[in-house]
């Protein structure tokens, strides 16, 4: 009886959205598009991006009869309280990040734990994730590796998260991720090739999935030179150091 009690709920339906892709189709399945028809409501980062993405993935409901629920780092957990009653009603519901994979470097965690919690199935779906495109193409270790968020902006705070970071790196070989602001990416390599030893490896990759894509992995020492040819400025970066 309590099976078929849970099968009349609802679920949380994790959709990844497109990092940069032109054409869906090259970076998520068909039948993820296919599951958004299952859902008249979704949780998301930003609305405009949101509703971009639906109508793109050939969402086939009035947009403007859909429900959004805005969920980004301003919104409280009292907020959320009541954004999943819907699933206790039979209903899905989708989540949304406002580029790649919800709930990686993103606020949809927050939604995630409530689901987890209140004993509502949770579906990731496969998509796009820049994180392990660029592990991937690093040519660095991929079996024991290790994601920082962001680093300090502080120049002298983050010059010591770098130098830490590279500890981590030849005391457990282990690869170092970590994301900046698109208009500190410039900075973030400087700091990099002028704060590392000269033969510790910088991966930069940036654009992933795009024309412009740009992935290289160098010693810090030569990306004090190379770093003069790239301009990194505003485009969406993952920066690795490994061996």
């Amino acid at each position: 009886m309590a099976v078929l009690e849970d099968m009349t709920k609802g679920r949380l339906i994790l959709f990844p959205v497109p990092i940069g892709a032109e054409e869906i189709g090259m970076s998520l399945p068909a039948a993820n598009q296919e599951l958004l028809a299952s859902c008249h409501t979704f949780i998301v980062e930003e609305l405009r991006t949101a509703r971009r993405f639906l109508k793109k993935a050939g969402y086939p409901f009035p947009i403007d009869d859909t429900v959004f629920l805005e969920l980004n780092e301003h919104t409280t957990h009292e907020e959320i309280g009541h954004y999943l009653d819907a699933i206790e009603r039979g209903e899905n519901i989708g989540l949304l990040s406002e580029a790649g994979l919800p709930c990686v470097a993103d606020p949809g965690a927050m939604i995630t734990r409530v689901a987890q919690r209140r004993g509502i199935e949770v579906v990731p779906l496969v998509g796009p994730s820049s994180l392990m495109l660029a592990l991937m193409a690093s040519g660095f270790n991929g079996q024991s590796f290790a994601f920082n968020g962001y680093l300090p902006v502080d120049k002298s705070k983050r010059a010591a998260a770098i130098r830490h970071l590279e500890e981590r790196l030849h005391r457990e070989h282990q690869t170092q991720l970590f994301i900046e602001a698109p208009y500190r990416n410039n900075q973030m390599l400087e700091a990099l090739a002028s704060t590392l030893s000269p033969q510790t490896m910088v991966c930069v990759a940036c654009d992933l999935t795009m024309p412009t894509q740009y992935i290289r992995t160098l010693s810090a020492a030569k990306w004090q030179k190379e770093r003069e040819k790239l301009n990194l400025h505003k485009r969406n970066t993952v920066f690795l150091i490994g061996e």
